[in-house]
């Protein structure tokens, strides 16, 4: 079954509906967006963009992709899609976002999985970046793509089944206005130990912090309904793939000039993945 496209947008200038008319989507105010060639749309206003190139660059994109495609990162891409399966067993129709979708591979794993039920199934990629929604696109164009900040999220209330944030930003308030009334926030975030060998090349002093703190979420009768650490070794990775990784991690921009030649010389080692799964329900 294919995936099916979006119906309605939210104006991200006065937040009445957008509905789509041909190529362009429009609301009653007569504000235009006009859907790219590689078929996604643009709602990031330009009074909203602290850069002229908001979000991961073209060549961070890339080299994501590039790394994700080998499969090194399967293990948690599995593991998110089946926790996303648990949760929405049973249902004929679904919508799903992902808020931060970088390059789609995991929204695209998670839908893979989802299909094989037989659901209907809305799915959205969101990112600040063009570049990785652009990706996103290319990945599989039935996914919808959209240019937006989780700040401003261009999406109806109530609209959701799951929003899915892997390794971003969450904005618990737009997260929690956009899911139904048995929705679910799924977030993925590193653990203590993810990529230690690669940090303790890089750093000096190497600390091992707990996985994002969640507590802003958890009000207003939303509980923490499942916590799950995703621990597993990655392959050995060559030096292509480790550059890769340096060009679409912070750590890269983060070290010193010492700690980007360090890891520039790391090459056939395994690397320790350590992610935590949470899902954030309401009560």
């Amino acid at each position: 079954m294919p995936l099916m496209p979006l119906t309605q947008l939210l104006c991200p200038l006065d937040q009445s509906a957008l509905l789509q008319d041909g190529n362009t989507w429009r609301c009653e105010s007569n504000h235009c967006f006009d859907i790219a060639k590689q078929g996604y749309v643009n709602l990031l206003p330009v009074q909203n963009k602290k850069s002229l190139d908001p979000g991961d660059s073209r060549e961070m994109i890339t080299a994501r992709r590039d790394f994700l495609n080998s499969g090194v990162y399967q293990p948690l891409a599995e593991a998110l899609a089946n926790t996303v399966d648990t949760l929405c067993d049973g249902r004929q129709q679904l919508a799903i976002l992902d808020a931060g979708c970088g390059e789609g591979y995991y929204l695209n794993t998670v839908c893979e999985h989802l299909l094989k039920s037989g659901v209907e199934l809305t799915a959205t990629g969101l990112d600040i970046s063009k570049w990785a929604v652009r990706s996103c696109k290319s990945r599989n164009a039935e996914l919808n793509g959209l240019v937006a900040s989780n700040r401003q999220i261009p999406l109806p209330d109530h609209s959701q089944d799951i929003v899915l944030c892997t390794f971003g930003f969450p904005v618990y308030s737009e997260f929690k206005r956009l899911l139904k009334p048995n929705g679910h926030i799924v977030m993925a975030d590193p653990g203590p130990e993810h990529l230690i060998e690669l940090r303790k090349a890089i750093y000096e002093t190497v600390r091992r912090n707990p996985a994002t703190d969640i507590s802003a979420a958890l009000e207003d009768n939303w509980h923490l309904s499942l916590s799950d650490n995703v621990q597993f070794t990655t392959p050995v990775l060559n030096a292509a793939q480790f550059e890769q990784l340096l060009v679409m991690t912070p750590h890269l921009y983060r070290a010193s000039r010492e700690g980007r030649e360090r890891a520039a010389q790391l090459q056939d080692i395994a690397l320790s993945a350590d992610v935590f799964i949470r899902v954030i329900s309401k009560a």
